[in-house]
């Protein structure tokens, strides 16, 4: 009990000393609580949509793998999804249990483009969908204005649609579907009574849907069957397997419907929550350093307090009790707070999602019971952890030691030790990066760079207080001596408690070391591409689609169409199933074109002739693959294709350098496509490549542009134009990681906002005699001030010296899937040099103003 009350008076007599090292719990748990509160409440709302539209029984075509998601549809690479015949309807409805069977047709394999000829699709990566309206989207829909659609002229969209691009009723706009382009009126306008999943809807009647979607053709592509109560759903399943066939169409109960689609989400949602729990996981590694730093320091100060616990009896054990039930109670707090704050969190990002088109309502806030126990014992546990080497250094403190103010005892031999083992962690983690060069395969590297990474930024940690002294005189005497006496003080702070040092340089260089690596992947990635952009691509143009999906054939078309156009050449993508020749079969997608396909890429051939491969029955494989399987020029592989299920054996007469190819390294010509598909399951092409007639450019540009104006999902790019939307993609997904990585970096730069204020109030008396004897407060504050841009610049150059060489290991993997140029993107690393002394600057503002508000004499007092 005399333990935990020292405790308590100890905490809340130095809580503003907590303050901060707390905020290092509280971020970490609020994007841990906050990431398992939203995902959990978006899997809470999907699953509500999906019971709300789900019947007893639903049937789907046996082809369509994903034909039970409400969000799938596509269907084949034709554009065309996968449909049951009407019939099916009639027959079903008949039997015994039945109460109602309802079709419906449904794609997303649609333009929508309203009269200023802008596209309705959504930004964010969600589709555009039409489906017929029926009494199924009455139970998650209702109409909200205006009237049903009746015939081909009339449509209805959703309300968040119409609110988006500013439509109202009697407003036309265009629908492009593989069957034609139509114009329609908007007769009305639903509303979702459930979440909206982010998609643009249009409705139509029956007639207009089979028309658009399927080419007329009486069929659905998913029927919904409702019973009348008197059987269970699995009866009804069975009743309805032994009509049609337990074979012949994908039949599911509610509950397997509902499963499915909740795996399928849950996949995609579990990648975003293991993102961003990662990201929380590197802020909370950060955040274990501020609290080391932080209880090392307060145990040091409070080394005369500890003595005199020791010399009136405390034992050891008590006295390292006394320190983790201070930082318990800080895990606890921290951890609370962290905990409501996350809450918090995640109903800003449900907002965020509402912003993007996915309405969530906080009605459906989901809190298990897991989340804040989860939150509340990964908050202590860190604590705890981080505040366990201080303890044990608060137990060695001896009385006489203390009562002398001789300070916490320094332990030399641990810090060599310490040294040596971060020096052989740093080299074998270095060792390892540089075995990523030695590797024929990307796979069999990555256990390299992992290892690493890892072995690297556990032997810097380690090995950072030994660097203090070197790296610290070097910076000092760049860009410290010019400022006399304050810098040379500012120096000798920075150098006086090397381990304080090194962990708050460490908390900083983690973040720090994770931007360079991305920095040059990235940067590797954009030239690599240029490079081979410049290197093999022969056409002018490329067309493609915004969002990278098929291009319809009114598209095509008009491209083939356009006037000054020497040649354009599709890139089909063709699913296939080839028969190894050990046995066994293996998926593989191949990419057809016409022979002009070599023309306008370069291919990188290593054996064979790559045109006489886009003949009739000939083939290109990979060179990796060609390896490994043993198959060389003239074999002959089974292949099976999967939109008609014929069988070709086609001649190998090509092998391609392995990650050389522009776009795959699989290829067949047109002709042998058409030969085993039959034109109604043939696949849509995802790329045009088109070439000018010679000196006529400008003239074919020009009229290319006039011909996609009518079609604004098309993008057309020149080989600029080109590498510079690869760079934009790239940027963008580095600004997102970059976005969650500031979270670390915060919490870093928590710890040395923590450091130097504690470090001001270790040196009370000294400031005071320093003020005592001239030092004025504009020059007290400079020196907390160089200090702090000292220790973050010393942070800065370990993180991102660290940081190119995880970024030049990854690249060394990276050549192997075709990417071989390394790019070391020296203005970023220069910029966020020059923003962790700004940082540090910043840092030190509020404890440099403390410290120079002291009154000189009460300093000089202070014991």
């Amino acid at each position: 009990m005399t333990v935990l009350k020292t405790s308590l008076r100890s905490f809340f007599a130095h809580k503003w000393r907590m303050v901060l090292s707390a905020m290092a719990v509280v971020l970490s748990v609020a994007f841990v609580c906050g990431t398992l509160v939203f995902t959990a409440t978006m899997n809470t709302t999907f699953d509500k949509l999906f019971a709300e539209s789900a019947s007893n029984v639903m049937i789907a075509p046996a082809e369509d793998e994903d034909s039970g998601s409400s969000f799938e549809g596509t269907g084949p690479a034709n554009g065309v999804p996968e449909s049951v015949p009407g019939s099916v309807v009639d027959e079903v409805a008949a039997v015994d249990g039945v109460e109602q069977a309802t079709g419906v047709v449904l794609s997303s394999n649609v333009t929508a483009i309203d009269a200023d000829n802008e596209n309705l699709n959504p930004t964010e990566g969600a589709p555009t969908m039409v489906a017929n309206w029926s009494e199924i989207e009455l139970r998650t829909m209702e109409l909200a204005e205006g009237q049903e659609p009746v015939g081909l002229g009339e449509v209805m969209i959703d309300a968040d649609t119409a609110d988006k691009n500013d439509l109202a009723i009697g407003d036309e706009i265009r629908l492009v579907t593989v069957f034609g382009d139509y114009t329609a009126s908007i007769t009305g306008i639903a509303e979702f009574m459930v979440t909206n999943p982010g998609a643009a809807i249009v409705y139509t009647d029956l007639p207009t849907a089979q028309e658009m979607l399927l080419g007329g053709a009486d069929d659905f592509t998913e029927i919904y069957v409702d019973s009348t109560g008197d059987v269970t759903d699995e009866a009804l399943k069975q009743s309805v397997a032994q009509l049609l066939g337990a074979d012949t169409y994908k039949l599911q109960t509610a509950d397997e419907y509902i499963e499915e689609n909740r795996d399928e989400f849950g996949e995609v949602l579990s990648i975003l929550e293991y993102v961003l729990l990662g990201f929380a996981g590197i802020a909370l590694l950060v955040g274990i350093f501020l609290i080391v730093n932080t209880f090392s320091m307060l145990v040091a100060q409070r080394t005369r307090e500890i003595g005199l616990m020791r010399a009136i009896g405390s034992s050891r054990r008590q006295v390292n009790r006394s320190v983790l039930i201070e930082a318990l109670l800080l895990g606890v707090f921290g951890s609370i707070v962290g905990f409501g704050l996350g809450v918090g969190l995640a109903v800003g990002l449900m907002a965020l999602m509402g912003s993007l088109g996915m309405n969530l309502s906080t009605e459906d806030l989901t809190v298990d019971w897991s989340v804040p126990v989860i939150g509340i014992v990964l908050g202590v546990i860190v604590t705890l952890l981080a505040a366990y080497i201080p303890a044990r250094r608060a137990g060695k403190i001896s009385p006489m030691a203390a009562l002398r103010d001789a300070g916490t005892p320094g332990d030399i031999r641990a810090g060599r030790v310490r040294a040596a083992l971060g020096g052989v962690l740093t080299l074998a983690g270095l060792g390892a990066l540089a075995a990523t060069a030695s590797v024929d395969k990307a796979s069999d590297g990555a256990g390299f760079l992992a290892i690493g990474v890892l072995l690297s930024l556990l032997g810097l940690i380690l090995v950072g207080p030994a660097l203090v002294g070197l790296v610290v005189r070097a910076l000092s005497a760049v860009l410290l001596r010019g400022f006399g006496s304050v810098g040379r003080l500012a120096e000798r702070n920075a150098l006086r408690n090397p381990r304080r040092t090194g962990a708050t340089a460490s908390a900083l260089m983690i973040g720090l070391a994770l931007v360079a690596g991305l920095s040059v992947v990235g940067s590797s990635m954009v030239a690599s591409a240029t490079d081979e952009i410049d290197s093999s691509l022969g056409a002018d143009y490329i067309v493609q689609t915004s969002n990278f999906t098929q291009l319809q054939p009114a598209v095509v078309e008009a491209v083939q169409g356009t006037e000054g156009l020497a040649s354009v050449t599709p890139s089909m993508p063709v699913e296939t199933e080839i028969t190894l020749p050990g046995g066994g079969t293996e998926e593989i997608g191949l990419s057809a074109s016409p022979a002009t396909y070599v023309d306008e890429v370069q291919l990188d051939v290593a054996e064979g002739d790559i045109a006489a491969a886009f003949e009739q029955d000939g083939i290109a494989i990979d060179g990796d693959w060609a390896e490994e399987e043993g198959v060389g020029i003239g074999d002959q592989l089974p292949v099976a294709f999967d939109a008609s299920g014929e069988t070709a054996t086609l001649e190998v007469r090509a092998i391609i350098t392995p990650g050389s190819a522009f776009v795959g390294s699989w290829y067949i010509g047109t002709e042998t496509m058409e030969t085993y598909i039959p034109a109604e399951a043939r696949p849509l092409p995802w790329m045009l490549f088109a070439s000018a007639e010679d000196g006529g450019e400008e003239q074919a540009r020009a009229a290319l542009d006039a011909a996609m104006e009518p079609y604004p999902q098309v993008d057309v790019s020149d080989q600029a134009e080109f590498k510079e939307m690869i760079q934009d993609q790239v940027g963008q997904l580095l600004n997102m990681v970059y976005g969650l990585l500031a979270l670390a970096i915060i919490v870093a730069i928590l710890g040395v906002v923590n450091t130097l204020a504690l470090a001001v109030v270790e040196r009370t008396r000294e400031i005071g005699l320093m003020r005592a004897i001239g030092l004025s407060r504009r020059q007290l504050r400079r020196m907390i001030r160089l200090e702090s841009v000292v220790i973050a610049l010393f942070g800065a150059l370990l993180g991102l010296g660290l940081g190119m060489a995880w970024g030049a290991a990854g690249q060394q993997l990276l050549a192997l899937e075709g990417m071989p140029v390394l790019e070391i993107p020296w203005g970023t690393i220069i910029g966020v040099f020059i923003g962790s002394a700004v940082v540090g600057l910043l840092a030190a503002l509020v404890p440099a103003f403390r410290a120079g508000r002291m009154n000189i004499l009460n300093a000089i007092a202070t014991e």
